[in-house]
């Protein structure tokens, strides 16, 4: 019997009035504003305005979770579009079920769009967005604590997370594989920061270490999971899934370090833009400058001595 666990919520909605309060949403809500919150701040700290995350993110944002959902119901479709299932349950997205490399791929299109309206490399803006995508995972993961989903293999651990009995559930305690992730998240977002701060990481680096570091974590966490997933050679879907995406971000950090060496200076032309024209406001208009010294006393400038002798004589022969 374990006299340590963690307990899992009664109920993951409460209701206000006629309105339901869900925490799986409220996770996810949270996550998404301290992304985009220290995105911003990233992003102003080389050289944007303050605001164009943001506004990047009204494309990312719903691309992302369209992305997320899209991957989860294709990948567990018998969850819905088999005997004794109800398809609509497809669009019950605050039941759970966002597969974060769906969300990733296809918020990265949303961002595409979102970056060629404003004329913004992509990469710069992955770059900056990176840690705080780390942190906003971290922060969802806790929405499958609030609906007992997602969690590993028995254990009787201090730390074992308590599930009771429920649909698709056995009551019992078991490796709270949420937590594992939320506290990996947090770690890789630390490690981009750091990384980024010591090596000047540009052209979209930030972003492949992210998601490099993140598959790590994701390939064991996701061993230990023991809901319901397909196999291929013994292995879980989603095992073989961060195997490639975690050499293909490898790859990528390697060509482009080669490639594209560096930061990119700008990030964004129209903030430079802006700053080149407030610098030439405050700079002195050349043309008035001669006019503005021509009442200076020539003998306190010995360069301007032969100008003021040349012009009393033009002055002597007029007369």
């Amino acid at each position: 019997m374990n006299l340590a666990y963690i307990p899992s919520p009664s109920t993951g909605v409460v209701h206000l009035g006629p309105i339901p309060l869900r925490g799986y949403a409220f996770c996810i809500i949270i996550g998404v504003f301290v992304a985009v919150w220290y995105g911003n701040k990233r992003w102003v700290a080389r050289g944007g305005n303050a605001g164009t995350v943001a506004d990047i993110a009204v494309w990312a944002v719903p691309f992302g979770l369209v992305g997320g959902r899209l991957y989860h119901v294709i990948t567990d479709y018998e969850l819905y579009f088999t005997d004794g299932r109800d398809w609509v349950n497809a669009f019950k997205i605050w039941e759970g079920g966002l597969g974060i490399w769906g969300a990733v791929a296809l918020g990265a299109v949303g961002a595409w769009i979102g970056c060629r309206r404003r004329g913004i490399p992509l990469p710069a803006w992955a770059d900056t967005l990176a840690p705080g995508l780390a942190f906003a995972q971290a922060i969802g993961r806790w929405g499958n604590w609030f609906n007992q989903e997602l969690y590993g293999k028995p254990t009787d651990l201090p730390w074992a997370l308590k599930i009771s009995q429920g649909p698709d559930r056995i009551a019992g305690t078991y490796h709270p594989t949420f937590l594992y992730e939320s506290l990996w998240c947090v770690g890789v977002g630390l490690l981009v920061i750091w990384a980024d701060r010591r090596f000047k990481l540009g052209h979209g680096r930030a972003f492949a270490l992210y998601v490099a570091s993140y598959c790590v974590g994701r390939g064991w966490i996701e061993y230990m999971r023991v809901d319901d997933a397909h196999h291929i050679l013994g292995l879980r879907l989603n095992d073989w899934t961060a195997m490639i995406v975690f050499l293909l971000a490898v790859t990528y950090f390697v060509v482009s370090s080669k490639l594209r060496p560096g930061r990119e200076p700008i990030v964004e032309p129209a903030a430079g833009a802006g700053a080149a024209e407030a610098a030439e406001e405050t700079e002195p208009d050349a043309e008035a400058t001669p006019e503005a010294n021509t009442d200076t006393d020539p003998e306190s400038d010995p360069d301007a001595l032969p100008a003021a002798e040349a012009k009393a004589e033009a002055k002597a022969d007029q007369t």
